[in-house]
């Protein structure tokens, strides 16, 4: 009996062993808050394409990313299942280079311009000839312009649209205070009913080679000087709001889920942040991130040193969702490639000349002192000769001042050789840059302003892979629509508003220019570590797209859809 008893005994804590081995395993080490398996994940870590099988995410981090296999010991009860179905999952795309204020001024107001504009309210149309475009600018203002209020009007373009001056706005418009925005935003036009109502003095500007006050046309230097005069016209509560609102659907709609500006503010700070603000209290799906606007601070600080200081003190703004990006600056050298007014070494084929935005003794005081209190720079800088200049003080400042990892970062860089690609590589350089240029500008400027030799090159991508040289993408919003499938699509195929194929040698792989949206992205911004690939302990925000584009044919990378976002761990449908 004694035995039996025993051999039961024992039976008894095997089962009970075997009871208690089974329940641990079922038990998760971490509960994971949501799951993702079942399509194509690609991680954009490394220099090839990386898939993992399933990924696991905790408090809006991730917390595992490997195989299907071992996903099941984060499931939970509460764990939220994705079975992805086929898609593909990608890091979230990365715009490091947008204006909300320029989003908000542009997209509740007219828009007139060369190219379609895909809204999330419709389609603007492209006009293109002198005598359509003034007959829609008439229409616009007859129609919409509110009486005593002035009437914006953006994406002129003298190539597509001909002349404009300040005496062909008065006859449209000739107590109506109307304004034509350049495409490119650094320039405008004004009628005598805009000069009176913002009681602007020619006296004002007479010291200013960047006005031409018959025409009513205050371009790159004189555009910067008006800005701050005319804030009211661009900061209607009202449609201001609704501005911001309408970016942040495109945002979401073209899968990004994080954005940066750099050169904060435009014009008026307390207005800016505001109002920013005020949207992003809604929590949409994305994050901003701020980088302080040094050349207008230089002028609403007095000085360069009132400027910096003032940039010590910007994290008393930080929020859950905005954050100004510590010992960063933004920077200006030559003036907007679409205004043809970029600085360029052997001038252009008319014989007009580009323009400085910052005055070179400025610049070169401003690159010195950000360079030797540590700071990463950015500086917008579209021609060869922009370029160069930028290159030459940087070296000076090199040989006087050696950093490391100082990812001093160019921004547009419209036209460059393909010396200045070896340079910038020497000089441990980075890029961002816009390639949209080429599909909106190059048959244009190979006829006009550039020649065919340059505006075939323009933003010859491929010229600064080989120089080891890491480059992202932006669309500098509103320069290029807020797309950055469109953007990668444009550098993959090299193909232009006309559908000619230019500069094909300066075509990039698919990779690479997914890296341009993800995780170079990040690099530009400092934020690598924290987000642009799929990796544990990155921030889980995930792109999810219907196809993936490393397994399409290039031509159609523009044309996959986006059906989701992850923002911080969260599901946010496409709609």
């Amino acid at each position: 009996m004694k035995k039996i008893f025993n051999l039961f005994f024992i039976f008894s804590l095997i089962i009970l062993g075997s009871c208690q081995r089974s329940k641990k395993v079922n038990t998760p080490i971490i509960s994971a808050d949501a799951i993702f398996y079942g399509g194509d994940i690609l991680t954009m870590e490394g220099n090839t394409a990386n898939y993992v099988e399933a990924v696991a995410v905790k408090d809006g981090k991730i917390i595992f990313a490997g195989a299907r296999a071992e996903i099941e010991k984060f499931k939970g009860d509460a764990t939220l299942i994705n079975d992805l179905k086929g898609k593909t999952m990608m890091p979230g795309f990365i715009e490091p280079h947008i204006h909300p204020s320029i989003a908000a001024t542009m997209l509740p107001n007219e828009i007139i311009s060369m190219n379609d504009w895909v809204l999330p309210s419709g389609t603007k149309k492209a006009v293109v000839g002198h005598d359509a475009y003034i007959k829609k600018v008439t229409e616009s203002v007859k129609s919409n312009a509110k009486s005593g209020q002035a009437y914006v009007i953006w994406g002129y373009h003298q190539l597509w649209h001909g002349e404009l001056n300040r005496d062909m706005l008065n006859k449209i418009a000739p107590s109506q205070p109307v304004g034509i925005i350049h495409r490119s935003f650094h320039e405008i036009f004004v009628n005598d009913a805009f000069i009176k109502k913002f009681n602007l003095k020619e006296s004002d500007y007479k010291n200013n080679p960047q006005v031409d006050w018959k025409k009513g046309h205050f371009y790159e230097g004189g555009w910067l000087a008006l800005v701050p005069k005319i804030a009211g016209m661009f900061f209607n509560p009202e449609k201001y709001a609704m501005g911001l609102s309408i970016m942040s659907q495109i945002i979401h709609q073209n899968g990004i889920t994080t954005v940066c500006e750099p050169g904060f503010p435009s014009s008026d700070f307390d207005m800016e942040y505001n109002y920013l603000k005020k949207e992003m209290d809604k929590k949409p799906p994305y994050e901003v991130y701020l980088i302080p606007n040094g050349t207008q601070l230089y002028g609403m600080k007095g000085g360069n040193a009132q400027a910096m200081d003032f940039t010590k003190t910007l994290d008393k703004y930080n929020t859950e969702n905005i954050n100004f990006l510590p010992k960063q600056i933004k920077l200006f050298a030559d003036g907007a490639i679409y205004s043809q007014l970029m600085q360029l070494e052997d001038g252009y084929t008319d014989g007009h000349k580009g323009e400085w935005m910052t005055p070179l003794n400025l610049l070169k005081e401003q690159l010195s002192m950000y360079w030797d209190a540590g700071y990463k720079i950015h500086i917008h800088t579209n021609g060869d000769l922009g370029i160069q200049q930028v290159l030459d003080f940087n070296r000076l400042d090199q040989k006087k001042h050696p950093r490391k990892n100082h990812r001093l970062t160019l921004h547009h860089m419209g036209y460059f050789s393909e010396q200045q690609a070896k340079e910038i590589g020497e000089l441990g350089i980075e890029a961002s840059v816009n390639p949209y240029y080429l599909w909106a500008l190059a048959d244009k400027y190979s006829q006009v302003g550039l020649g065919k030799e340059r505006a075939e090159e323009l933003v010859r991508i491929k010229s600064l892979l080989k120089n080891n040289v890491p480059v992202s993408f932006h669309s500098d919003f509103s320069m290029a629509p807020m797309e950055p499938l469109t953007l990668a699509w444009t550098a993959v195929n090299r193909i232009t508003s006309e559908n000619s194929k230019f500069s094909q040698e300066q075509r990039i792989d698919t990779y690479s220019a997914m890296k341009a949206i993800t995780i170079t992205a990040a690099r530009t911004i400092n934020l690598e570590n924290e987000i642009g690939s799929i990796k544990k302990g990155k921030v889980a925000n995930f792109t999810i797209l219907a196809e993936n584009p490393m397994k399409v044919p290039p031509i159609t990378i523009k044309d996959i859809k986006v059906v989701e976002t992850v923002f911080k761990g969260m599901n946010y449908p496409v709609n």
